[in-house]
């Protein structure tokens, strides 16, 4: 498996829209520099009130297929 890191600040008022099918994905660039995709869905559990925060880690298969991700 694979894995990015990256570091991520989506409010708690944009991150409503992907409730109201304004957004589907999320687009981060990694520490690395590469632009990863995610399902915005996939976001859902790191939600507060200030929104999402913080440096976050995803692990992809040989596929390139989301595995799980993490905040750090």
């Amino acid at each position: 498996m694979r894995s990015f890191t990256f570091t991520i600040n989506i409010s708690y008022t944009l991150f409503l829209q992907h409730y109201a099918g304004a957004a589907s994905n999320v687009v981060v660039v990694t520490d690395t520099g590469l632009k990863l995709q995610l399902p915005a869905i996939r976001l859902r559990g790191f939600l507060t009130h200030a929104g999402i925060t913080g440096k976050f880690r995803v692990m992809v298969n040989t596929d390139n297929k989301f595995e799980t991700i993490e905040r750090l």
